[in-house]
């Protein structure tokens, strides 16, 4: 038998967690683990009590045709990496790591292409101290980034997107 490496064990495990997801578009997962203890986990969905698009039939984002990675501000779901660091304190998420999974629904259930977190999850990333994300690509594959680079490359000081 061969044992699942320990990154794609833990990306694996954001992926079950995604598909707890309500968007109609991307189902991501977040899990945040610090001394392969997992810290807390978060999908994409509404804000509590609110109504989710797949309760609502729509999202509002696809309906004015807004591209991929631009006014996150229509969306009405918090993102899975937001959610993951809302239910942890800061303390356990000082040098953790971050891992991200995400489907993209419109494309057959493939995996995201060329998945990053958006600019505001980067900045909530940074300041809750979390030290290291590793984001899949499919199943076997991943990236790793050192959210240093986030900070050395401020990508707000020259208007790029988040993606």
């Amino acid at each position: 038998m061969i044992r699942r490496d320990k990154i794609n064990y833990y990306l694996d495990l954001a992926e079950t967690v995604s598909q707890r997801g309500t968007c109609l578009r991307r189902q991501y997962g977040a899990v945040i683990v610090k001394n392969d203890e997992v810290v807390s986990t978060g999908y994409v969905g509404a804000p509590r009590g609110r109504a989710n698009c797949i309760d609502l039939g729509f999202c509002i984002r696809e309906k004015l045709q807004v591209p991929r990675g631009q006014r996150y501000e229509l969306c009405r779901s918090v993102h899975a990496e937001a959610n993951a660091i809302i239910s942890a304190s800061r303390d356990r998420m000082l040098n953790s790591a971050l891992y991200l999974s995400g489907i993209d629904l419109k494309d057959n259930g493939n995996y995201v292409k060329n998945a990053n977190p958006c600019s505001m999850c980067k900045r909530l990333i940074i300041n809750a101290g979390i030290e290291q994300v590793f984001i899949r690509d499919d199943k076997d594959n991943y990236r790793r980034i050192a959210v240093q680079d986030w900070i050395e490359n401020d990508e707000s000081l020259t208007g790029e997107f988040g993606y």
